[in-house]
């Protein structure tokens, strides 16, 4: 247990799974109030009483749920002082084949929801005396991925956004800043995670030599959200183990490494 977010209100939606889980942990260890918001109730309901914060519905995709939101936090505890919102959908699918009924709720998810919870959020901390916003993008935004345009798109777009909405709140002493994680084992990744080989492949190529965890952009978000960053604003911090130093792997890479240990198609 610790205090560097003593006396702070962190709003955290997709708080009760994933990165937001780790995110619930880490800031309710060290002190913060959490309000766990999602579009599960249960969930929300659940993790909230397990790390003594309250739960919210909300659904980023609508702009009125994400004013409630706020509102009620606002209601309850006079002020928002840390907001992250880890809500996200993805769908594999190529240029060639994205059709409108395939892009529109990536676009609603990670672009569309991204920016009402900025504008309710940054809003709400520049009536009240500022506070520390983090946006979450991806390392795809940084290296082209087939098959990830509308998602990596929209995340590129929210870096954008991030240093602009940095721009216009600094003086209401509001900090906007974006995570970027690489590849980590999730809910929704989990499926990839189960092809040992490119994970393998790609395991190999982050100069670190292991694949991420939340809870390494749990502390990363801890260290934005604190005093500590006081004077950090309109950053996207990767979080990667430095993997985007690197190439992506290709063909040739996972033929060499299956020839290298075949064990891994097991």
């Amino acid at each position: 247990m610790g205090d560097r977010l003593a006396d702070k209100v962190a709003v955290i939606v997709g708080g009760g799974t994933g990165f937001g889980l780790a995110c619930t942990s880490r800031f309710a260890a060290e002190g913060a109030t959490v309000v766990v918001a999602g579009r599960r109730p249960e969930v929300a309901e659940t993790v909230a009483a397990e790390h003594g914060g309250i739960a919210a519905t909300c659904d980023v995709t609508d702009d009125d749920s994400v004013q409630a939101l706020t509102d009620a936090t606002i209601d309850q505890y006079g002020r928002i002082d840390v907001a992250i919102s880890f809500a996200g959908y993805q769908e594999s699918v190529s240029l060639r084949d994205l059709t409108p009924d395939l892009l529109r709720p990536m676009v609603d998810v990670q672009f569309l929801g991204a920016m009402y919870f900025m504008r309710h959020m940054a809003n709400a901390m520049a009536d009240h005396g500022g506070g520390s916003l983090i946006n979450v993008s991806s390392t795809t935004a940084h290296n082209p991925v087939v098959g990830h345009i509308a998602y990596a798109a929209s995340k590129a777009g929210i870096e954008y956004a991030t240093r602009v909405a940095a721009l216009e709140y600094g003086p209401q002493q509001v900090r906007v800043n974006c995570i970027a994680p690489h590849l980590i084992e999730t809910e929704m990744t989990k499926d990839i995670f189960a092809m040992k080989l490119p994970i393998e492949a790609v395991r190999r190529q982050t100069p670190l030599g292991r694949m991420g965890t939340p809870a390494d952009i749990a502390n990363c978000a801890l260290w934005l959200a604190s005093d500590e960053a006081g004077y950090v604003s309109g950053q996207i911090i990767v979080v990667d183990g430095a993997n985007t130093t690197q190439k992506l792997p290709a063909g040739f890479d996972y033929e060499m490494l299956a020839a290298l240990e075949p064990g891994l198609l097991e």
